[in-house]
């Protein structure tokens, strides 16, 4: 019997342990966060996503691509969570639908995971920004926000994973570059 209660308490003081590892991200999703579900990141999750960014180590192009891989897998991670799957893009007027992400869903829970990439020590070519938005209607284009990184020399890049579905790739582009697009609704 005493080795039973000793098994019971080896378990618990494991299940404590990868507990205290966790870390919880929340998912907006519904349309400018309109819900928000809590992603639960166990110690598999964090050892897949540093895994995920050894490859980042050696240049900021590499940092970026492994950054894509870490948004396609948490992404797939986050859908199981919300237990709906996300479309590409967002269609006009269907907001509040569960598990369906407009741009400013996508760019919190974007920023959000880039941030735990930064505290987590994962983050050596890039800092983390604040969201941007390009398009005024006046102009042609819908309003549009995107999760920004800053390079090292200061170069900024949008990480834009809207136009695809939930782990999808993201576009990784210049800063630049994506605030003059979006004519019309063009990628």
């Amino acid at each position: 019997m005493k080795g039973v209660f000793r098994l019971l308490a080896v378990l618990a003081v494991s299940l404590a342990a990868a507990e205290a590892h966790a870390v919880s991200l929340k998912v907006c999703h519904g349309y400018s966060c309109y819900y928000r579900t809590t992603l639960r990141l166990g110690d598999g999750d964090l050892k897949r996503i540093d895994s995920l960014m050894q490859g980042g180590k050696v240049s900021a192009e590499a940092e970026r691509h492994a950054v894509s891989r870490v948004v396609q897998y948490v992404e797939k991670r986050a859908a199981a969570a919300v237990g709906v799957r996300d479309r590409a893009k967002s269609d006009f007027g269907r907001g509040r639908e569960r598990g369906q992400m407009d741009c400013v869903d996508e760019s919190t829970n974007t920023t959000a995971l880039l941030k735990l990439l930064a505290r987590r020590g994962l983050l050596r070519h890039h800092t983390v920004r604040r969201p941007v938005s390009r398009g005024f209607f006046i102009d042609r284009r819908y309003p549009h926000f995107t999760a920004v990184l800053r390079e090292e020399g200061g170069r900024k890049w949008a990480v834009d994973s809207w136009y695809e579905p939930a782990g999808g790739p993201p576009d990784i582009l210049p800063l630049k570059d994506w605030a003059r697009r979006g004519v019309m609704g063009e990628r």
